[in-house]
């Protein structure tokens, strides 16, 4: 029913337009499509396109349909990609309060109100659980630096507690310019392996889009790249214990416990438990003296 003028035929897989010796060369089974005049075709890619439109139109229709299909489907690649599908569809990314997205806080203490506040303090968690580490490794100190060590930790406790325990990392919504590990949007990405430039995986997650997302973040790490247990804090107790009047350079310790100088966020599946066999710097371990001159 298409006029012959001005129709074409193309492939399926990637348009391609034929001519009539490409046509006989073409093995059999091969998908083509028909166009009339003004009509194009860029491929499958344009089936996916109108299937995107459709979610976005439809969403709630489509993600109704995907679950009753869930309901009857017993093949367990197909339970998959309907309930992946669901899941996606049901992200609700831009929500920040409660009421706008309950379903995301289940399971969550009363006390919070929005999204932020709750990865705010899961930051904050995370922040506090070093210092206790770092404090709990007193037991390790030269009896005779001991004090010098806790005087150490109160310096580190009370900046801190002046940063809100670096609870910003995880809030999309602190002020611009403040050091982040999200975008705007909610979205992290991977950073690990600590030996390259960047996660080959290409992990990302956004734990404010649904619930499950949200309970999957928990399992990502905030790893240290110059280790914590195996080079930061010991080297922290051999700096105070030989200090020999000097004194110890605590904020580039803060630095490397606390902050994103030495802390990356990695996926559980890219965190390497392994020794990194990375060191502090020699060089910034004690503060350098100030130079005085006599006046004659």
């Amino acid at each position: 029913q298409l006029p012959l003028p001005g129709s074409r035929l193309c492939l399926y897989e990637d348009g391609t337009e034929l001519t009539e010796s490409y046509f006989r060369a073409l093995p059999p089974q091969t998908e083509l499509v028909l166009l009339g005049p003004g009509e194009s075709w860029r491929g499958c890619a344009s089936d996916i396109e109108r299937l995107l439109a459709a979610f976005c139109s439809q969403q709630d229709a489509v993600v109704e349909a995907a679950r009753r299909l869930l309901t009857d489907e017993r093949a367990p690649h197909r339970q998959k990609l309907l309930s992946d599908l669901i899941h996606n569809l049901s992200e609700n990314i831009l929500a920040e309060n409660k009421e706008d997205d309950k379903k995301w806080f289940e399971g969550l203490e009363s006390r919070f109100k929005n999204k932020s506040s709750y990865l705010r303090h899961s930051c904050e968690s995370r922040m506090r659980g070093y210092m206790r580490e770092v404090s709990g490794f007193i037991s390790n100190v030269h009896p005779a630096a001991r004090d010098a060590y806790r005087g150490i930790i109160d310096l580190m406790a009370e900046k801190l507690k002046s940063v809100k325990y670096n609870g910003c990392y995880f809030d999309r919504r602190e002020e611009e310019g403040a050091a982040r590990l999200c975008t705007a949007e909610g979205w992290f990405s991977c950073q690990g392996p600590f030996d390259r430039d960047d996660c080959p995986c290409k992990h990302s997650i956004n734990p404010y889009s649904n619930r499950e997302s949200r309970i999957l973040f928990s399992t990502w790490n905030l790893d240290h790249i110059i280790e914590k247990k195996r080079a930061v804090v010991p080297e922290l107790a051999e700096a105070v214990k030989t200090r020999d009047g000097r004194e110890v350079n605590w904020e580039y310790f803060y630095q490397l416990l606390f902050t994103l100088d030495n802390l990356k966020l990695v996926h559980i599946a890219c965190h390497k438990k392994t020794n990194h066999n990375l060191s502090c710097d020699k060089t910034r371990i004690y503060r350098k003296r100030k130079q005085t001159h006599e006046i004659s």
